[in-house]
């Protein structure tokens, strides 16, 4: 089942039929808001607001593990998640839609970013960290609406909540040679690899950063309104392709993620410990 995390100003699915609400409490505290079950276009699916409702949360309170555990719990095999990024590339213009294969954490260590620890060793890989049949099946989606899709792009995630500098912006865009800068997919595409998750981000161009040197081009929450809008009409006809075909299977680098990462022997492991381990195993 596809499960769909919404990012700024998209804090619900406009003709999702609803099914159940679900208030879920998780082994690592409450979602961020209630998981929405449901219909759209006639399929089930999964919807969670990632910042709440009324956008109550900023990016690193945000509950990244209480989201994804709660989604994999529920049923979930595959996780879209929908942001806004700021553009590191003249190529990549404002109202572009791309979706990234590769992820740089630039945040500071204040979200917990792993469901491992305290007891519970384990190391995932996280080379390639999304499911290329689910980036497939999407850039097969675009194709099918008529809507331009880039793909191959790198994602710099930022802590924020403040909009970030211009040495900072170019440190991303020369240094890490990212495209790409946002604050919320990390740690949720690594938390997705670690629930053994098929998952991917639909970012939605809103600005250029504030690498150019004309300050009319640079990141603003003014700017950001102004664009976001149209971009997210486009993207949600993708998603409205996506979900009305069949998906692929999860790859097997997803499926299987777990399969050598758990390094503590499950009879080392408490009865909590093993019964939230196995939910991410299944």
């Amino acid at each position: 089942m596809l499960a769909i995390i919404g990012g700024s100003g998209l804090y619900s699915l406009e003709g999702l039929e609803l099914i159940q609400e679900h208030d879920t409490d998780t082994p690592f505290g409450k979602t961020s808001a209630p998981v929405v079950e449901g219909k759209l276009h006639g399929q089930r699916i999964l919807f969670l607001s990632r910042h709440g409702s009324g956008h109550a949360r900023l990016p690193h309170e945000v509950n990244y593990r209480a989201n994804i555990f709660a989604l994999k719990a529920l049923g979930a095999t595959h996780v879209l998640g929908v942001s806004a990024v700021g553009s590191l590339r003249m190529e990549l213009p404002p109202g572009a839609l791309v979706v990234p294969n590769q992820y740089f954490d630039h945040t500071r260590g204040l979200r917990a970013r792993s469901f491992f620890g305290e007891g519970v060793a384990g190391h995932v890989s996280t080379a390639e960290p999304v499911c290329g049949n689910l980036v497939a099946d999407l850039v097969a989606a675009a194709k099918r609406a008529g809507v331009e899709l880039h793909t191959n792009k790198t994602y710099g995630c930022v802590e924020g909540p403040r909009l970030g500098t211009q040495a900072e912006s170019f440190f991303l865009r020369n240094a890490a040679a990212c495209d790409l800068v946002g604050m919320t997919n990390v740690p949720e595409v690594f938390l997705a690899r670690e629930a053994q998750l098929s998952y991917c981000t639909l970012c939605l161009v809103t600005d250029y950063d504030c690498w150019l040197d004309d300050p009319e081009q640079h990141v603003s929450v003014e700017k950001f309104m102004e664009t976001y809008a149209g971009t997210l009409a486009q993207g949600l006809k993708v998603i409205a392709e996506l979900v009305q075909a069949p998906m692929q299977e999860r790859s097997e680098s997803a499926r299987n993620a777990l399969a050598m990462a758990v390094m503590t022997p499950n009879d080392a492991l408490s009865a909590e410990q093993l019964q939230w381990l196995n939910v991410l195993r299944g």
